[in-house]
């Protein structure tokens, strides 16, 4: 009985240690991009990343939509750089409407629940008006799920009306911090 006892606590243990978010995890933004495919529904006047220190960068974004919008949809991918950037693990589409209204995807629950504090958009359709985001950084604790070492691309294509209307795509890179090393190339030669 007191060697099962023994097992049991060294397996929680161990469960406890490779399962505890790591404080020393890194994600940081190194790219954004905001693409307007119809100029007519959607204007963007803010889509830029700042710089606050070495390992934070926030992302600002203010946009208008100009017409009302009763169906939008969101595609969402996400891409992990390995020899060019392939697709990694999630792949979600979603209509937003009915998503604000009652949340169903666990994925981009997970995502609002990381963003709402930084933007506006928290109101059921119609969505009419100015978008902003003001100073939209990601610490890695709220991410919620863990991600190994690299470099990920996140992107968000927006269709209002079954219709393609922007497309921003997030470049970032986590640095899980395990063995004191970062993906940051050291460019002296």
């Amino acid at each position: 009985m007191r060697k099962v006892f023994v097992i049991y606590v060294v397996v929680q243990l161990w469960l406890v240690l490779i399962l505890h978010p790591n404080n020393a995890a890194l994600l940081k933004f190194t790219n954004a991009r905001c693409r307007v495919h119809n100029a007519s529904w959607v204007k963007v006047n803010l889509c830029r990343l700042k710089a606050l220190s070495r390992n934070r960068t926030v992302f600002n974004f203010n946009a208008t939509m100009l017409y009302p919008a009763y169906q939008i949809w969101m595609d969402a991918q996400l891409l992990k750089k390995a020899n060019g950037y392939k697709p990694w693990l999630y792949n979600a589409s979603a209509d937003i409407c009915r998503f604000l209204q009652k949340p169903f995807n666990p994925v981009i629950i997970l995502f609002v629940k990381a963003i709402r504090n930084y933007t506006n958009f928290n109101h059921t359709c119609p969505s009419v008006g100015p978008l902003i985001a003001s100073g939209l950084h990601m610490p890695y604790e709220k991410l919620g799920i863990p991600f190994p070492t690299g470099e990920y691309l996140v992107k968000l294509d927006w269709f209002y009306h079954h219709r393609k209307q922007l497309s921003t795509d997030f470049y970032f890179l986590v640095d899980e911090g395990i063995l004191n090393t970062t993906v940051i190339p050291n460019k002296r030669f």
